[in-house]
């Protein structure tokens, strides 16, 4: 090799290392903020921690007997009235929802236009021009289509028992209730979580309430292990997902 293509040779090669770099750390730049990111909004779960209550053991003093005034007499319904009372939640939801669309449009137009006589000067034009004919100078037309559809169907369906804690009374005797439990089986953990408020008079004797009657409710209902990860792609097929311009 001749010493004078050894600078150009070397400049040559420098160049190509530089954009082989500048290529590498594109794409990892890439793929960091596409891991950062995700192709879906995921619905986080609500989830406050569950805790106890502190429940007021002040109570009324009555001088000169001995029953306290806020005890329950034997006549009273012991139905859930205080914070720190349990309420039991019968969850039945079930939702079904369907929509159907379908547009079709056609529109179509056409247009001609042409002079017969004007002065005379049209018999010039057509001596002048063999191939003019001025009875139809102009003519056009054109027409366009769409044809589209679309039909979704999602059916749901949440049959559980849960027991709350009532976490605040309000002035009018409705009752604020929170409570979630949690069960794991085969290392898949199952997690339940239900908050919100309740009339004092929809609570049943036997201190049930069914989850249509809850105002504001809110019921996640969420797993954690191998089936719950195995219901999403892989975190290399989000990133293509995500930067994929196709």
């Amino acid at each position: 090799m001749q010493p004078s293509l050894m600078p150009a040779l070397h400049i040559r090669l420098q160049r190509n290392y530089t954009a082989r770099m500048a290529m590498v750390l594109l794409l990892a730049a890439t793929l960091v903020t596409a891991g950062c990111g995700s192709t879906s909004q995921e619905v986080s779960p609500v989830t406050e921690p569950l805790e106890e209550p502190v429940v007021d053991d002040a109570r009324p003093q009555s001088p000169g007997t001995l029953w306290n005034g806020d005890e329950g007499n034997w006549l009273a319904d012991v139905k859930a009235r205080r914070v720190g009372d349990i309420v039991t939640v019968i969850i039945e939801e079930e939702a079904k929802a369907s929509k159907e669309a379908t547009t079709d449009t056609d529109r179509s137009s056409s247009i001609s236009a042409g002079i017969s006589s004007f002065f005379g000067l049209e018999k010039s034009l057509e001596e002048k021009n063999s191939n003019l004919e001025t009875s139809a100078l102009v003519e056009a037309s054109s027409g366009n289509q769409f044809s589209g559809g679309g039909k979704t169907t999602r059916s749901e369906n949440l049959v559980a028992t849960l027991t709350t804690q009532v976490v605040e009374v309000y002035p009018n005797g409705n009752l604020k209730i929170r409570g979630g439990k949690s069960v794991t089986v085969n290392n898949e953990n199952q997690i339940i979580y239900l908050t919100g408020i309740v009339r004092s008079y929809d609570v049943t004797a036997d201190n049930t309430v069914n989850s249509g009657n809850i105002l504001n409710a809110q019921i996640s209902y969420t797993g954690k292990g191998a089936v719950s990860d195995k219901q999403k792609p892989g975190w290399m097929m989000r990133i293509f997902d995500h930067t994929w311009p196709f």
